[in-house]
C-alpha cells in the first residue's frame, strides 16, 4: 500500500491486476477518454505495456470502499518531457500523473476530485514534488474542471500532442504549485 486515506487506498501494481486493466481498457465507455476507443487492450498487451515495459513510473490501482476503481501512474519528469513543457531551466522537482476511473460507476460523484487531491498531497510531502504536472486533451472539459478544482491551472496549450483515435489532439499543459515553491 502507498497510502490510504478514509475510503481512498492507493496501493502498487500486482500482477493480478492485469485482468483489471484488461477490463477497463476494453470498454469503449473508459478508452473514449484514455487510450482511445480504436486501441483496446488484453491481457498480452496489459502485460506488455504496464508489465513488461520500462518502470519509469510508479504504476498504482485506486481503490475505494474496499474495492479497485481504477489506476494511477507517477513519475519524475524526465528532460525531454521538460524541454516540451517548458521547464528545461528548472531545478525544481517537477512529476507527472495520469489516472482514470476504470469503474464508471463512479464518475460525477467527486471521487476523481478525492483522487486527484490525494494524489497531489501524497507527492509534495511524499516525493518532495515542487510542481505537479498533467496534459489533459482540451475537449475533456469534465477531467479538467476536476483538476482545476484541485487546484491545477492551466499554462499552455500543446498543440497536435497526443496520438487519440487516429489523430492527433491537442492538450492543455497544467501545473499544481506546491506551497512552498510559492511562498519562496
Amino acid at each position: 500500500m502507498l497510502f490510504q486515506k478514509g475510503n481512498l487506498l492507493i496501493r502498487e501494481l500486482e500482477w493480478k491486476d492485469k485482468y483489471l486493466l484488461s477490463k477497463w481498457l476494453s470498454d469503449p465507455e473508459i478508452l473514449q477518454y484514455y487510450e482511445g476507443r480504436d486501441n483496446p487492450f488484453d491481457v498480452k498487451k496489459v502485460e506488455q505495456k504496464f508489465f513488461e515495459a520500462e518502470a519509469d513510473a510508479t504504476r498504482c490501482i485506486i481503490e475505494f470502499d474496499e474495492g479497485p476503481i481504477g489506476y494511477v501512474q507517477f513519475y519524475e519528469v524526465d528532460e525531454d518531457e521538460r524541454q516540451t513543457y517548458g521547464y528545461s531551466d528548472s531545478i525544481e522537482t517537477l512529476y507527472g500523473m495520469d489516472q482514470f476511473i476504470g469503474e464508471s460507476a463512479y464518475w460525477n460523484k467527486g471521487v476523481g476530485t478525492q483522487i486527484v487531491r490525494a494524489m497531489v498531497a501524497y507527492l509534495i510531502q511524499e516525493k518532495g514534488a515542487d510542481r505537479i504536472v498533467m496534459d489533459p486533451q482540451t475537449w475533456n472539459e469534465r477531467a479538467i474542471r476536476c483538476y482545476e478544482k484541485c487546484g491545477f491551472e492551466k499554462v499552455k496549450l500543446l498543440p497536435k500532442n497526443e496520438l487519440h483515435e487516429g489523430e492527433y489532439r491537442d492538450c492543455w499543459l497544467i501545473e499544481h504549485i506546491s506551497k512552498a515553491v510559492v511562498d519562496v
